[in-house]
């Protein structure tokens, strides 16, 4: 497990990294350009109507500063959720595998399992580390040294306990992001709003342009934080079940191919 962890170390920052140059480079070249055009376009539509009614624009909504930081955390997330689902995947394509190739009605006796555990010492190590074959391997190890398949069952369900657990504090990372998002938007909002005060002077002698600016700084940046963090919040949900759907299906099949096998003389 060790040697997993500078790899997906490494591949956090760079996501980051990546994330960072993706999102700044769009909101650089299309994103402020598009509505800085759309604001000015507005304006002038506003000065020859006074009764023009200025419709929304999804860049001008997306524009700030707080909705850049807001787009690379949930790309950033969506990055380590899509590496983790990849090794979960990899896990679960071992269960259409035979790790332990043993024929229906035959018995494992405790004299066997060194020749099973050889098979698993056989795999490739990256193989080797991953929930079944280390769960089987536990098995085989336990009965061979008590001869009792209830201690093989409780030995290998707590490896995929443990990975349970595991996988799940794993996830700490991806659930600050998704608390941090509207984290983000509650600072813009705090940020309009002190923009708009501050504007206020002008507002009583009836130039009302900055308030509103300022207030859609408020009120934009919570919306999209908002509706990134929900996308987000699901798709944590279903890379959960994904990873709690991994270690039940690893306990059926020590069931079905080792436990139900084994026999003591």
């Amino acid at each position: 497990m060790n040697k997993k962890f500078p790899v997906e170390f490494v591949f956090q920052i760079f996501s980051l990294i990546v994330a960072v140059i993706i999102v700044h480079g769009v909101y650089v070249s299309v994103v402020r350009p598009k509505a800085d055009a759309d604001m000015r376009e507005q304006q002038i539509r506003i000065e020859e109507d006074p009764d023009y009614v200025a419709e929304r624009s999804l860049w001008v909504i997306v524009r700030d500063f707080e909705q850049e930081a807001a787009f690379i955390l949930m790309l950033w997330a969506m990055a380590i959720m899509g590496y983790k689902a990849v090794a979960n995947l990899r896990e679960g394509n071992l269960m259409d595998e035979e790790l332990v190739p043993v024929a229906e009605g035959m018995r494992i006796l405790p004299e066997d399992t060194r020749e099973y555990q050889r098979q698993i010492q056989a795999l490739p190590d990256r193989t080797q580390d991953r929930l079944l074959p280390r769960a089987i391997s536990t098995g085989l190890h336990r009965f061979s040294s008590t001869r009792n398949v209830q201690d093989v069952a409780s030995a290998a369900y707590s490896v995929c306990d443990e990975e349970s657990e595991r996988l799940d504090s794993e996830l700490a990372m991806i659930r600050y992001i998704a608390w941090a998002i509207p984290s983000i938007g509650f600072i813009g909002t705090v940020r309009g709003i002190g923009e708009a005060l501050a504007q206020a002077h002008k507002a009583v002698e009836g130039d009302i342009t900055g308030v509103t600016q300022s207030l859609g700084v408020a009120f934009n940046s919570t919306f999209i934080a908002l509706l990134i963090s929900i996308v987000l919040m699901f798709l944590v949900h279903q890379l959960q079940l994904q990873q709690e759907r991994l270690t039940l299906e690893a306990k059926t099949y020590i069931d079905r191919h080792l436990i139900r096998h084994l026999q003591v003389r």
